[in-house]
């Protein structure tokens, strides 16, 4: 099993920046993929950033340019750091991590987002 806990949303005027965090623990043996998905009201949840094991990242097209995804090995942690938003980032942000093997993705709980124009 993996734990993961999301922090650093809030409240943030169009044009500024914020940074989410996520801590993995557990079993973190063999995770091959950590990321931030999102959902906004009354859409989808859908995927913003990854990293691969590798180092390897991809973004969604939508966020390309303003946001970057990271990680810190020492610390079990991954981090979204969100330049220039917009009110459409607005929504509630979650990290996920993929172990090959298991049945689905872990979540964490979600940290909510809002830009405010």
């Amino acid at each position: 099993q993996v734990q993961l806990v999301e922090s650093g949303g809030g409240l943030v005027q169009a044009g500024g920046s914020l940074r989410l965090s996520c801590t993995a623990s557990g079993s973190l043996f063999n995770i091959a993929v950590m990321g931030w998905y999102r959902q906004a009201p009354g859409k989808q949840r859908e995927l913003a950033a990854a990293i691969r094991s590798g180092g390897s990242t991809s973004y969604a097209d939508s966020v390309k340019g303003r946001f970057t995804i990271s990680r810190d090995n020492a610390k079990n942690t991954v981090y979204l750091q969100m330049n220039s938003l917009k009110s459409e980032d607005t929504a509630v942000y979650y990290c996920t991590a993929r172990r090959p093997g298991d049945p689905g993705n872990y979540w964490g709980q979600g940290t909510q987002v809002t830009v405010s124009s």
